[in-house]
């Protein structure tokens, strides 16, 4: 979207696949197993050809939104195998076919299919019979904090001798082209010394001088990271050396394409490997600064030695787990780690154009109100393909899991979001790219006190200085929620989609008639948890500052608002709670003061129930005055009604717990949560019912007309929002991730006296933690072979079951078929998708951590 300079702002329509290799990109750079500087100056990444396909595999190929039969699809196989804390050690796996890519049978298979189909598949094309590919893999690790040994290591897998060209590709992000007086940097060839082969010398104003040197024997081409303008628009070219030299250069013989003198801003090392069936060749690299001396020194032992220091780090995280979930684990991580991307992206100047002024109608495309947004920064993306760009709620669960790996780290991203440069002024996180005034669930505090417990179990450290930095700013995304969300003063929140995309009867961000008004349960219900998150943050800011009381109080008493409004508990307003159904359900007012509920059965009734913490004597005897104020409002007593589950009595640890909904709640709606014929699948809870596969017609709703909706545990059959995903039926980890939270949280106030009969169970007792392991082992087993030997999140017939090249490898899904455990959308979301891993932390992390035994009762 960044690259989008059209009038009507159709991105995927003004840059597509086709111009990538021609065009210099504006805003960021594209590759294959990539990294680059933390500015993105400098990028390394491999290509290859295997001397069939019409272009250079430079990048990944998929459709665009509007192309795919089911929104935007990447079309190709590849692996985030392995990664370390701080990418000391990296692997990545990518699969390319012997023959041409099947790029025209993937466009007219796709252009055959429609919604009601199956996405189009590589495989299907037959690219990969009789194993006819190359594996291509890709390693760096760490010997310096500015040296980098790189392995490029190509197995032919096929039956017979082939030739590849692998081409390592090193070059500079175009920073010099926009009219800013940036300084050209240069990369030039020079002597080969210390048992290199070639040497590239790198020189950039503000990164300073690199090399790098293979040791094998590859041709130096050179060319300039500039757009073709004569081959996309017919115009004269200000260079005669562009960006496509490489292509025109290989595939269409044309020696004058490179710079002869071999320099440039892009460069090229091309190995020509004819390799036997069966064997494989390795390439290998250092990038470094130019003072390192004999970079192929110790080689293979400081690879050995990243690697084990990864194994150990993976290994104490699962000490006591089978080799399967450690693989899971260690994989979810790995990918959490390859999905962070550099993201650039200045509104202002977006909008405005750079050296050409802009249609005036570009003012109008998107994001007009966000030109203070700025930002140079590593990201943690939801899927480097699918969604180079960031999304808030996604963040905020990537940030549960980063705890796992890297703790600094999930900090930073938390306060780069709130940060002045994204944050709007009037409070709103910026949502995602396009639509950056859209609101996302506020999830936020929720994420920046895990990391902050996270931290403090982990390593003793209480990091205030990051709670009250993240608390001043989450304070002004609340009010601004309050403000913007509950127009009227009533305590119940509207807020559109709130990323629960079609799981409504209707597209909830568009508005009701005129006097007509929706009230979000799931709205409401993520005010509530705010609400109680900030408070949890100020009291522990409390205990090291008194002032911060105030803070916590005030939070609390809307807490209070919020629960009397959403229980309808003053003035006789109708509640978000149906008694006779024990559900929470979104509500439509009408003009004459006539309501309806929402009867529809998903995680809009689910989400008031992470509205809940545990407060402990720790925190209350630094809070005086709140702990008068949870004594006043004993009970959940508000306003002369009960309003809510904040029981006077303490636990035998004297904890007291704040939560929406009471114990009696909870039980009635896990009836219907652990049903295996409504909302509980043998892999999770389902977006939506099952129950509506049959219970369809909702009636005549207020504003609404006569509604109507359908299970649908797999694809949507519906574009609405762009039709790539589907909250009508499957399983989505995040919200599955936080009901199990929530239920530990209950159980931790409750413990093993409050018990409920388990549908799924045949009606056995469970406390409400092992109805939490219940779903969370669902979850798991997504990605856990079954009785038949068969990983549910893939098909039945694909490699990745069994066949010995590709068995051990993981692809994380967007979303999953609630009947099959199919992985659905983007194949390599993690993403939230690598919140799996702090499920199987759960399961074998089963002890109460030393803190909270010694530290939080009397």
């Amino acid at each position: 979207m960044r690259e989008d300079y059209s009038a009507d702002g159709e991105a995927w329509d003004y840059f597509g696949h086709g111009d990538a290799m021609m065009r210099a990109f504006r805003w960021g750079e594209d590759g294959i197993g990539g990294l680059c500087d933390e500015q993105q100056r400098l990028i390394f990444a491999p290509a290859l050809w295997n001397g069939r396909d019409p272009i250079l595999k430079e990048r990944l190929f998929g459709f665009s939104g509007p192309e795919g039969s089911h929104g935007e699809d990447v079309k190709e196989y590849y692996f985030h195998l392995d990664a370390g804390p701080g990418h000391r050690w990296l692997a990545y796996r990518y699969k390319y076919p012997h023959a041409a890519f099947p790029y025209d049978w993937l466009k007219a298979e796709n252009a055959r299919r429609g919604r009601r189909d199956t996405p189009v598949d590589l495989l299907e094309s037959g690219a990969f019979d009789q194993d006819r590919y190359w594996d291509l893999e890709i390693t760096y690790a760490k010997a310096g904090p500015r040296q980098i040994l790189i392995c490029l290591e190509v197995h032919n897998r096929g039956p017979v001798r082939e030739t590849l060209y692998l081409l390592p590709r090193l070059w500079f992000r175009n920073t010099w082209s926009w009219g800013d007086g940036t300084q050209r940097p240069r990369l030039r060839a020079v002597e080969p010394l210390e048992g290199a082969a070639w040497a590239v010398r790198a020189e950039h104003a503000t990164l300073g001088t690199y090399l790098l040197r293979g040791q094998e024997a590859a041709d130096s081409l050179f060319t300039e990271n500039e757009t073709n303008f004569e081959r996309l628009w017919g115009e004269p070219n200000p260079q005669p050396f562009v960006k496509d030299a490489f292509h025109r250069y290989l595939i269409a013989g044309e020696a004058k394409a490179v710079n002869p003198e071999r320099v440039g801003t892009s460069f090229m090392a091309c190995h020509r490997l004819t390799i036997e069936a069966g064997e494989s060749v390795c390439v290998h690299m250092v990038l470094s600064e130019v003072s390192v001396e004999a970079p192929f020194a110790d080689w293979e032992s400081v690879r050995r030695h990243r690697r084990q220091e990864t194994d150990r780090f993976f290994d104490g995280l699962l000490p006591n787990a089978d080799q399967q979930d450690r693989r899971i684990l260690r994989q979810a991580l790995s990918g959490l780690l390859w999905n962070k991307q550099f993201y650039s992206l200045d509104v202002a100047r977006w909008l405005d154009g750079d050296q050409h002024p802009p249609p005036p109608e570009r003012g109008k495309v998107r994001n007009a109100h966000w030109r203070h947004l700025k930002v140079q920064a590593v990201i943690s993306m939801p899927d480097k393909w699918e969604y180079p760009w960031f999304a808030a709620w996604d963040l905020a669960f990537h940030s549960a899991s980063l705890a796992l790996v890297d703790v600094g780290v999930a900090k930073q991203q938390l306060e780069l979001l709130l940060g002045e440069q994204l944050l709007h002024p009037h409070g709103l996180i910026p949502a995602y790219e396009w639509d950056f005034g859209d609101a996302n669930p506020p999830v936020h505090a929720m994420a920046a006190l895990k990391v902050f417990r996270a931290e403090r179990v982990q390593s003793g450290c209480q990091d205030h200085r990051f709670l009250k930095r993240v608390l001043h700013k989450l304070l002004l995304h609340f009010a601004w929620w309050m403000n913007r969300k509950d127009p009227d003063g009533h305590h119940l929140y509207e807020g559109g989609f709130l990323g629960l995309d079609n799981i409504s009867v209707f597209n909830r961000s568009e508005p009701l008639p005129p006097g007509h008004v929706l009230k979000q349960a799931d709205a409401t219900g993520w005010m509530a948890m705010f609400a109680l998150n900030l408070t949890l943050m100020a009291l522990e800011l409390t205990t090291e500052d008194s002032d911060c009381e105030d803070i916590a109080i005030q939070c609390y008493t809307q807490f209070l608002n919020i629960a009397a409004a959403l229980s309808g508990g003053r003035d006789g307003a109708p509640s978000l709670w149906d008694e006779a159904d024990g559900f929470y359900k979104d509500l439509v007012l009408a003009p004459d003061g006539q309501s309806a509920h929402v009867d529809v059965y998903s995680w809009v009734g689910i989400v008031p129930l992470f509205a809940c913490e545990v407060v402990d004597q720790r925190l209350l005897r630094s809070a005086p005055r709140f702990a008068r104020l949870l004594a006043e409002h004993g009970g959940g007593g508000f306003d002369g009604h009960v309003v809510c589950a904040c029981p006077e009595h303490e636990n035998e640890r004297g904890e007291h717990l704040l939560a929406l909904a009471s114990p009696e709640q909870v039980t009635r709606i896990l009836q219907r949560v652990l049903d295996e014929g409504q909302l509980l699948s043998r892999f999770g809870v389902r977006s939506l019912s099952r129950e509506h596969a049959t219970h369809q017609d909702l009636g005549n709703l207020p504003g609404i007309g006569h509604a109507h909706i359908a299970y649908q545990p797999g694809e949507a059959d519906s574009g609405m929002f762009g039709g790539n995903s589907n909250w009508r039926g499957p399983i989505w980890l995040p919200l599955n991730y936080l009901l199990v939270q929530t239920l530990e949280k209950y159980h931790r106030y409750a413990g093993a006296s409050l018990t409920l009969p388990a549908p799924c169970l045949d009606g056995e007792p469970v406390t409400l933690r092992q109805a939490g392991e219940v779903i969370a082992q669902r979850l798991v087993n997504l990605f856990r072979r079954d009785a038949r030997g068969l990983i549910p999140a893939f098909p039945p017939d694909s490699p990745l079951q069994n066949d010995p090249h590709w068995q051990d490898m993981m692809l994380f899904h967007e979303y999953f078929h609630a009947e099959t455990g199919r992985g659905l959308g983007a194949q390599h979301q993690t993403g939230w998708t690598a919140l799996v891993a702090n499920l199987l932390l759960r399961r074998y992390r089963e002890e109460v951590p030393d803190y909270w035994q010694g530290s939080s009762g009397r």
